[in-house]
C-alpha cells in the first residue's frame, strides 16, 4: 500500500516516466503501470500446494471418507486412521500425516456438502433479567489430603447475568444436584421465573420419551424438589445435539476450571475447597462477560430483584435409606460402611445421605455423623461406639479397627496411649484397660482438652485412675464442671487446689511435705471419749436373777 502511493506521488509531482519509476523503485514496470492505474494493490493469489505422491491415493479417501456419511458419529474416519490404513492397504510409506490431515479437512466438508449436510447454525438468544438460569455437572482433580482424587463441581448459572455458584462434591449423585440447588437459591436469593435448562441428568430424568414435545420421565424427589422451590425444568437435547442449548454453563464450567482450579489445588477437605471458591466468586463479579459492556456483578444487581422468593421451609436434600446394622456394628451405604453405637446391632436405622456427609438416625434421635466415604469399600469407625462393648471386652481393643482409626485420625492422642501404658502397670491389662475406657467415656461430657488436661495432672502424680482423670478434667473445663453461679464458692480458691496421691505419702515419710500436703501433726485418732457414754452394769438387777421356765 505505502509502495503504490509513493509511485503515484512521484509520478504526479516529477513526472517520471515508467522506465525511471521501475528504476527508482526497483520493481517491474507491471507493478508501476498497476500503481498508476489503481491506489489499491491487486489481491495476492493463494498460492495452490500441490501433493504429488498423495495424488494417486486420493480416491481411497474418498472412499472411506463417503462411508462415514452413514457411519456413526463416534466411529468415523480421522486423519490418522486414513494414514494409517492408507500405510497397511496401499503402502502409501511416503505420505505425511500433515498432507492427509490438510486434505481430509477440505475434501470431508466438500463431501457433505455435496450429500445435502449442512452445518447446523446458531441462533443468538436474548434472556430476560430474572428469567432463566442453567445447571450442569463437570469433573474436576484436585490433591484431596495429599491424595489425587477426581470430584464433580456443580455450577449454577444466570443466563441474563452470568452470575454463577460453584461446588465441589465427591459425588455427582442426586443428593449433591439437590444440595448444590439449594446452595445456590440461598447464595443468589431467588430462583428464576420461567425455567432452568438442564441436560437429561440421571438425578432428574429417568427415562427420555423421544418426540418433539421434549416429555421426560422423572424421578419422583426431583418433581417434589422442583414443586417445592416452584420452578420449571427445561430439557435440552439428548446427546452433543444438545450442549449448544445451554452453552453459557457449558463455558462456565471450563472457564472456572482453567482459570481457578489449574494446577490442581491441594486442599485438606473439600469444606476448604469450597469456602475459597467463594471468595473467588465474589471478585468474579468484577468480570465482564465478552460482548457486553457492563460487569457481572452490575448485571446481577439488575437481576437479583426480578427472581422468585425463597420458599419459607427448608427441603431436606438428603437420601433416606434403611440399612440394618450388622454385628459389627456397622452399616452398608453405597457399598461403604459406617459405624453406629453397639445398642443398636440388628436393627434398621434411618440414614439421610447427603452429598459430603451422612446422618444417622434411631427415630427421631440422631445418634451418629459421619463424613462420606468416596472410594468403594472404605469405612469410617468410631471408637465412641465400641466403648461399652469394650468395657466387658477389654482384651479387643489394642488391635481394633476402632482404635487404629482414632489414632489416625488424631482423636486418640499419645496422652492416652501413656495413660494405658502407666495403668496397665498398676492394675495389670484387664483393669488398666477398663480405667482408660472409664476415661475415653468422659468424652461424651467433657471438652477433649479438658479430658486430656486431666489424664497429664493425674501423670504428673501417679493416680492412674479414671477418677482422678474426671475430678481434674472439670477444673480444666471453662465452667469446672458446672454452671459458673452454681457453686461461687467451690472455685474460690480453684487456682490452689491440686489432686494427691495418698497412696505416695503413705509409703514415704510421713513427716515430709509430699504431693502438696503439709506434716499431719494432729493426734492419733482415739474412741475414749465415747467410752463414757457406755452404762456402768456392776451388779445384775433381780430381774436377770431369775431363772427361765423350762419347756416341757
Amino acid at each position: 500500500m505505502e509502495l503504490f502511493a509513493t509511485i503515484r506521488r512521484d509520478a504526479r509531482i516529477e513526472g517520471l516516466s515508467i522506465r525511471a519509476l521501475a528504476k527508482r523503485h526497483n520493481v517491474h514496470r507491471r507493478t508501476i503501470r498497476q500503481a498508476l492505474d489503481s491506489a489499491e494493490p491487486p489481491p495476492r493469489k493463494p498460492a495452490r500446494r500441490t501433493s504429488p505422491k498423495l495424488d494417486p491415493y486420493k480416491p481411497a479417501i474418498d472412499a472411506m471418507l463417503c462411508s462415514d456419511l452413514d457411519a456413526p458419529r463416534k466411529q468415523r474416519h480421522t486423519a490418522t486412521r486414513i494414514l494409517n490404513r492408507l500405510i497397511d492397504e496401499h503402502d502409501a510409506l511416503g505420505v505425511s500425516y500433515s498432507t492427509v490431515r490438510d486434505y481430509v479437512r477440505v475434501r470431508r466438508a466438500e463431501i457433505d456438502t455435496a450429500a445435502g449436510r449442512r452445518k447446523e447454525v446458531f441462533i443468538p438468544q436474548h434472556h430476560p433479567p430474572g428469567a432463566e438460569a442453567e445447571v450442569d455437572f463437570g469433573e474436576v482433580w484436585i490433591i484431596l489430603d495429599g491424595v489425587r482424587r477426581k470430584c464433580h463441581m456443580f455450577v449454577y448459572r444466570l443466563s441474563y447475568s452470568g452470575k454463577a455458584i460453584h461446588r465441589i462434591y465427591p459425588t455427582c449423585g442426586q443428593e449433591a444436584f439437590l444440595e448444590g440447588h439449594i446452595d445456590a437459591f440461598n447464595t443468589i436469593g431467588g430462583i428464576p421465573t420461567r425455567h432452568i435448562r438442564y441436560d437429561n441428568l440421571t438425578a432428574a430424568v429417568t427415562t427420555v420419551l423421544h418426540g418433539k414435545d421434549r416429555r421426560r420421565k422423572e424421578n419422583d424427589r426431583w418433581v417434589l424438589f422442583a414443586s417445592h422451590y416452584g420452578f420449571d425444568p427445561f430439557y435440552c437435547q439428548p446427546g452433543i445435539t444438545g450442549a449448544h442449548e445451554k452453552g453459557g454453563v457449558e463455558g462456565e464450567v471450563g472457564w472456572f476450571r482453567r482459570n481457578h482450579l489449574t494446577p490442581m489445588p491441594e486442599v485438606a477437605s473439600l469444606t476448604e475447597l469450597n469456602e475459597h471458591i467463594k471468595a473467588w466468586e465474589a471478585d468474579d463479579d468484577a468480570r465482564r462477560i465478552s460482548g457486553k459492556l457492563t460487569t457481572i456483578g452490575d448485571d446481577y444487581a439488575t437481576e437479583r430483584d426480578l427472581l422468585a422468593p425463597l420458599p419459607t421451609e427448608a427441603f431436606d436434600p438428603g437420601l433416606v435409606l434403611h440399612p440394618r446394622v450388622d454385628r459389627s456394628s456397622m452399616i452398608t451405604v453405597r457399598m461403604m460402611k459406617y459405624s453406629v453405637p453397639a445398642h443398636l446391632i440388628g436393627r434398621k436405622v434411618r440414614v439421610s445421605l447427603r452429598a459430603s456427609h451422612l446422618q444417622i438416625y434411631d427415630g427421631h434421635q440422631l445418634v451418629a455423623t459421619h463424613p462420606r466415604v468416596a472410594s468403594r469399600g472404605g469405612h469410617v469407625v468410631d471408637l465412641d461406639h465400641y466403648l461399652e462393648v469394650l468395657k466387658h471386652k477389654p482384651g479387643a481393643l489394642p488391635g481394633s479397627t476402632a482404635l487404629a482409626a482414632a489414632r489416625t485420625s488424631g482423636a486418640f492422642t499419645p496422652t492416652h496411649d501413656a495413660f494405658w501404658a502407666e495403668t496397665r502397670k498398676v492394675n495389670g491389662d484387664s483393669e488398666g484397660t477398663k480405667e482408660l475406657i472409664d476415661v475415653l467415656l468422659l468424652h461424651r461430657s467433657l471438652p477433649a482438652d479438658a479430658v486430656i488436661a486431666g489424664i497429664s495432672a493425674a501423670l504428673k502424680i501417679g493416680a492412674v485412675s479414671a477418677e482422678v482423670v474426671a475430678i481434674e478434667a472439670r477444673r480444666h473445663t471453662p465452667t469446672g464442671g458446672a454452671t459458673p453461679d452454681r457453686h461461687p464458692a467451690a472455685h474460690r480458691d480453684e487456682q490452689g487446689q491440686k489432686v494427691v496421691s495418698l497412696t505416695q505419702r503413705r509409703l514415704t515419710d510421713p513427716d515430709a511435705v509430699i504431693a502438696g500436703l503439709p506434716p499431719d501433726t494432729r493426734p492419733i485418732p482415739s474412741v475414749a471419749d465415747y467410752d463414757q457414754l457406755l452404762p456402768r452394769r456392776t451388779t445384775p438387777t433381780p430381774a436377770e436373777n431369775i431363772p427361765k421356765a423350762s419347756t416341757p
